[in-house]
């Protein structure tokens, strides 16, 4: 077991690990237990009652946080012509094609999200194994392969995270910063979950979300009661 040290120890002391808090009541928690000098990013986990094996029961999707993630973003697009020019307009960091591709195959990845127009497609696909594991491969699921360049760069820009069951039935997504306070982690966390619901798989059957929980970087996990999260967003 890894050693803990004084001040996670004290944070901890302060959850009741056996108990499931109201949302508020645990966004508030959350921000009473970060205690490391950096800002610390805020995460949620939601387990939902999905097979991830069967392709039905995917859960995958995007969606744009009113408060943004609290981080900078180094957008990467795949464009020629003119519509390498609109990248730029909308806010673009890196924009290129041919260049770009060749310089990703000898190893540089210094960006944090890639689009691509449908045109260069065929050239990026050549990056898979490159981008595909590190999840950077432009993907027509998530709006990342447009010749809507402009909406892509902003949404992204403004807060856009992309969300993906994993293995274990698990959603890990990142909502924000310890600095935001506590009613722009509540927008940011319940647009997610509004989203996360209406995604709900036809052939998901029994209870859908599992178990909500909150984190900081550095801080203990919070468990959020399910229930109450439904009635709060159902109310709204």
């Amino acid at each position: 077991m890894a050693h803990r040290g004084k001040k996670y120890l004290e944070a901890r002391s302060k959850v009741d690990r056996n108990k499931r808090y109201e949302l508020e009541e645990g966004v508030n928690l959350l921000l009473e237990t970060a205690y490391s000098k950096f800002d610390e990013g805020v995460d949620v986990a939601i387990r939902l009652g999905v097979d991830p094996k069967k392709p039905d029961q995917m859960v995958r999707g995007t969606v744009v946080l009113p408060n943004g993630t609290g981080k900078k973003v180094r957008v990467l697009v795949f464009a020629k012509g003119q519509k390498e020019k609109e990248a730029l307009d909308a806010g673009a960091d890196i924009v290129g094609a041919e260049d770009l591709i060749e310089k990703i195959s000898k190893g540089w990845l210094e960006f944090d999200k890639a689009i691509a127009t449908p045109d260069i497609m065929g050239q990026v696909s050549k990056l898979g194994k490159i981008l595909g594991p590190r999840g950077l491969m432009p993907n027509p699921k998530v709006g990342t392969v447009t010749f809507d360049l402009e909406r892509a760069v902003r949404e992204i820009k403004a807060g856009k995270v992309e969300f993906k069951v994993e293995k274990a039935g698990v959603i890990h997504v990142p909502v924000g910063k310890a600095s935001f306070g506590p009613s722009r982690l509540l927008e940011n966390i319940k647009t997610l979950l509004e989203v996360i619901l209406r995604v709900k798989p036809p052939t998901s059957k029994g209870i859908y979300v599992r178990s909500i929980a909150l984190s900081t970087t550095m801080g203990p996990g919070i468990k959020i009661d399910p229930a109450q999260v439904r009635g709060v967003l159902k109310s709204q």
